[in-house]
């Protein structure tokens, strides 16, 4: 049986991406999944003199290798400011001083969501552009706007929102 990963770009422990990586995860048939949580990976800010004194923290290679592990990846990234969620860069940036190709060609399902009527397009779009430098396969983007509005008892409530995602999740499960 094939395994994948989910989990959100957020360390917010009511992370709104979290339930959407979740959500999409749950959607994929034939799997066994793994909801991660960034909290389980705590890591010190990146910088090179670290680097350089202390090595590679463990977390960041324990992520890494659950990466490499998997057959496909679910990723919500939170947007803060326009770009990624601090945490979720921190362990972005700990991991390609490991391995520049980070995402090891894994089909990866790439959301966004947030409470604004964007659902987080902005961040979307700069992941979209970075990653597959980086050794990501993006096979289906999503981006869930107003997520108060769309999302409730851990769905998408929005009937064409719903259906736009499922395709997306039928495109990653034939990837897979």
């Amino acid at each position: 049986m094939k395994h994948i990963i989910a989990f959100a770009g957020s360390n917010s422990s009511t992370s709104i991406n979290k339930q959407l990586a979740a959500y999409a995860a749950s959607l994929v048939s034939g799997v066994e999944v793994t909801v991660l949580d960034l909290n389980d990976f705590k890591l010190p800010l990146y910088g090179m003199d670290l680097e350089l004194s202390d090595g590679i923290p463990d977390n960041a290679q324990k992520f890494l290798d659950i990466v490499k592990s998997t057959d496909g990846i679910v990723l919500s990234l939170a947007e803060h400011n326009g770009a990624y969620a601090t945490v979720f860069k921190n362990l972005f940036d700990w991991m390609s001083r490991i391995d520049g190709k980070l995402w090891n060609d894994k089909p990866m399902l790439l959301m966004a969501t947030s409470p604004g009527a964007r659902g987080g397009a902005t961040v979307l779009e700069i992941a979209q552009g970075r990653f597959g430098y980086m050794g990501g396969n993006i096979v289906g983007s999503f981006s869930l706007p107003s997520f108060d509005d769309n999302f409730s008892d851990g769905k998408i409530t929005n009937e064409e929102l719903n259906n736009q995602l499922l395709e997306e999740v039928e495109q990653f499960t034939e990837s897979l």
